[in-house]
């Protein structure tokens, strides 16, 4: 859970700011998306599959 203090002479809007740079950091606004749908075992298995493949296919390329 993310909590920010409101400083002596900080403007409302300069909080929500760290608030919200703290919420990307820590992943909330992700896993928020990711719970969004639900989505049964074979797709996820399915999908971690696929970004498997696409890794080996990244790796193998010659820059």
């Amino acid at each position: 859970m993310v909590f920010v203090k409101v400083r002596d002479e900080e403007s409302i809007e300069e909080a929500l700011r760290r608030f919200k740079h703290d919420c990307e950091r820590n992943g909330i606004l992700k896993e928020i998306k990711r719970r969004e749908h639900y989505m049964p075992p074979s797709m996820k298995r399915k999908i971690k599959s696929q970004e498997a493949r696409r890794k080996v296919r990244r790796g193998r390329r010659a820059y």
